[in-house]
């Protein structure tokens, strides 16, 4: 579009007004873009401003109705809807009430405090955090919370609420970057539950430097809980080593160890002392 050569003052401005109405329209694209896949909720946080307008510039938090108050127009409920959306309705309002022809409103999200997800057991923050559109992964999630502890099990279990419906998995963490594989790394939603339990551990005492509880690593094996434990003092003898070991019928068995087994869950490792 050619501007006239010679062109008045009127003109000019009027030009501006346009150049400056898509300006304002591609920033509402570009936040719409940042935030559009989240719709607000009770607790999130605005700005809302109205374009040649900043008189009317408002930043308010959603109450428990999911409303908030703004000029001119008095409450209006923004709950379920895309920021986009929520700019729409006040503009609407604005026409409605005879405020203003043709608004222009951009609303962007400024906190969001309506997505949140527990997270609990064996990690170092356990809490309720809030999702936005650059943390709702698991990992991201667990990062929040300050990681798993050292007693946390490595497979960490994710309940995701889903068009009313609960399901449940059970996610590898450290597996997953083992393998450099993040595809498992679950996207989370509102309302999801992640849930660290305790890591399997498995009992050494008798003659070792540390006697006590231990985590229980996959595969592991009897020379690499005596190192776990510190190792064999000076009385201590790796013959006549036993595993004392529940059964599936709830029954304890005694089994002479040897530094190849491979211990299970609450396994029990007693070190002999030497006869000689």
């Amino acid at each position: 579009m050619n501007l006239p050569k010679k062109a008045g003052l009127p003109d000019v401005a009027q030009w501006l007004t346009v150049l400056l109405s898509f300006a304002a329209l591609a920033l509402s694209s570009f936040a719409y873009g940042q935030t559009g896949r989240d719709t607000l909720g009770e607790g999130d946080s605005v700005k809302i401003t109205v374009f040649q307008n900043p008189d009317l510039t408002t930043e308010a938090r959603l109450s428990e109705k999911g409303t908030i108050v703004f000029p001119l127009v008095g409450e209006v409920s923004l709950a379920g809807l895309t920021p986009a959306a929520a700019g729409n309705r006040i503009a609407k309002a604005l026409v409605d009430g005879k405020f203003m022809l043709k608004p222009q409103v951009t609303v962007n999200m400024t906190e969001s405090r309506s997505r949140q997800v527990s997270v609990l057991g064996e990690v170092t923050k356990p809490g309720r955090y809030v999702l936005d559109a650059n943390s709702s992964y698991l990992t991201d999630v667990l990062a929040q919370a300050g990681g798993i502890t050292a007693l946390g099990d490595d497979t960490v279990t994710v309940m995701l609420k889903r068009n009313g419906k609960v399901m449940k998995m059970g996610v590898d963490v450290s597996g997953m970057y083992k393998r450099g594989d993040l595809s498992k790394d679950v996207l989370l939603e509102n309302g999801d539950t992640v849930y660290v339990q305790r890591a399997p551990v498995f009992y050494v005492y008798g003659e070792v430097q540390k006697a006590g509880s231990y985590k229980l690593e996959p595969s592991m094996t009897v020379m690499h809980a005596l190192s776990v434990g510190g190792g064999l003092t000076v009385r201590g003898s790796e013959r006549g080593m036993k595993i004392r070991r529940r059964a599936q019928d709830g029954s304890f068995q005694n089994l002479d160890a040897k530094l190849t087994d491979v211990l299970q869950p609450d396994d029990v490792l007693f070190v002999r002392e030497s006869l000689f």
